[in-house]
Formats: C-alpha cells, structure tokens, sequence
C-alpha cells in the first residue's frame, strides 16, 4: 500500500507540460463521458479510468501521454497504470481547468 501512494506522488523532473503538448502529446482525460461533456482541453481524447486498460491500443507509445482529471487523483492513477504498460513519456497533468491555464 505504501508504495502504491510511492507511485502516485513521487517527485518527477520538471517537465513543461505546454512544451510537451506543442510537440504533438496526447493529452488524456480519464474522466467520466458526462464530466467530460461538461467542459474539457481542446484535443484531449476522453477515455474514462475505468476503460484505459481496454483501450490502450488507441494511443501511441511513442508520443508523450499527458493525463488529466478533475482533481489530479485518477489522472494519477492512470498515469501509473500507462507506465505500467510499457509507456515511458507519461505525465500526470493534474486537474483539467488547471492543465488548460498551464497550457495556455
């Protein structure tokens, strides 16, 4: 359990997230279809936390992963789960509307 809550939160190297997204990152929102339709980032592909597993053949491994959420706990988790999957180049970009001022 420990390391879970390792994983989540361990410090990372500075990384410009709106450098990333310019060069072409894939930005994903794991949140629900609904949240979803409420507001999102131009360009993020929605795929709900609970279908990432299913539907990783849908993103490339070799461009940059920006994952995004409400709050930054299930962005967290996916980033974590994309890792897991063999993807190297993945950032947990925190909550939506806070990802979109950084971005911008």
């Amino acid at each position: 359990m420990i390391q879970l809550f390792k994983n989540l939160f361990q410090k990372e190297p500075q990384v410009s997230l709106k450098e990333l997204a310019q060069q072409g990152a894939q930005i994903v929102d794991v949140r629900t279809r609904e949240e979803f339709r409420g507001g999102h980032l131009q360009g993020a592909v929605n795929i709900p936390l609970d279908e990432l597993s299913s539907k990783l053949s849908s993103l490339d491994k070799s461009k940059p992963v920006i994952t995004c959420c409400a709050s930054g706990m299930r962005s967290a988790t996916a980033k974590s789960m994309l890792k897991s999957k063999g993807f190297t180049n993945v950032h947990n970009g925190g909550g939506w509307s806070g990802l979109q001022h950084k971005l911008s």
